[in-house]
């Protein structure tokens, strides 16, 4: 049975492996250096970051996958948009139909948002199919960004 729960510290053993994994995948372009995968595992599992919600995907008790989700305002809506930073599951969980379902429940987590937001590798079919499935067209935009990662 899917379902789903917040991340807490003591899920460090469970997630960071599938994180690691997911850097490793072809839906990620850009990599990310360990410490900034630790330092956002850690802001994901502080209730109290009020920009980063990092949410366990469970099947049963058994850990299956992770969401990183993220807030802000979009003026070109006019509200909330949530931004669905990451989302992975083992690839034991792949394939039972669950991406449907956990598209919806991050919907339904978040009534008040104007815009859902994701990004996609295009050579990621499987996630493209399941993303277009509950509803998702491409917005395309050229992005520029500054990091002041230190």
């Amino acid at each position: 049975m899917l379902k789903f729960r917040d991340i807490t510290l003591r899920d460090r053993e469970a997630v960071m492996p599938m994180v690691q994994d997911f850097y490793q995948t072809d839906a990620v372009l850009h990599p990310a250096p360990p410490e900034v995968l630790e330092r956002t595992f850690r802001a994901a599992a502080d209730h109290g970051e009020p920009l980063l919600r990092g949410v366990l995907i469970l099947d049963g008790e058994e850990p299956a996958g992770y969401l990183y989700i993220t807030q802000c305002y979009s003026a070109e809506v006019g509200g909330r948009c949530v931004f669905l930073e990451e989302l992975y599951l083992l690839p034991r969980f792949r394939g039972r139909g669950w991406g449907g379902q956990i598209m919806a429940w991050i919907e339904e987590q978040y009534p008040t948002a104007r815009r859902f937001r994701l990004e996609v590798n295009e050579v990621n079919q499987g996630a493209v199919r399941v993303y277009e499935k509950a509803g998702y067209r491409y917005l395309r935009y050229e992005q520029m960004v500054v990091d002041k990662i230190k």
